[in-house]
């Protein structure tokens, strides 16, 4: 099941949230401003997470909102 067939089904936003951090890992690549990368590391930092984890937050908060 993905995630356009959790959309459709009516999924809660707690199972979202379980669908996106139960995947295995992979490596990507992006290409963004080094003022909002040193920005974003920053605002990790203060938050006590490394840049990767407060990544992955911020995108499991975003694409969980529609449940």
């Amino acid at each position: 099941m993905g995630y356009s067939d959790l959309i459709a089904k009516g999924a809660s936003k707690q199972e979202l949230k379980e669908f996106f951090a139960g995947g295995g890992q992979t490596a990507i690549t992006i290409r963004i401003p080094a003022n909002l990368r040193d920005a974003f590391k920053e605002e990790a930092e203060l938050r006590g997470m490394n840049f990767s984890a407060f990544l992955r937050m911020c995108m499991i908060q975003e694409l969980s909102k529609r449940g």
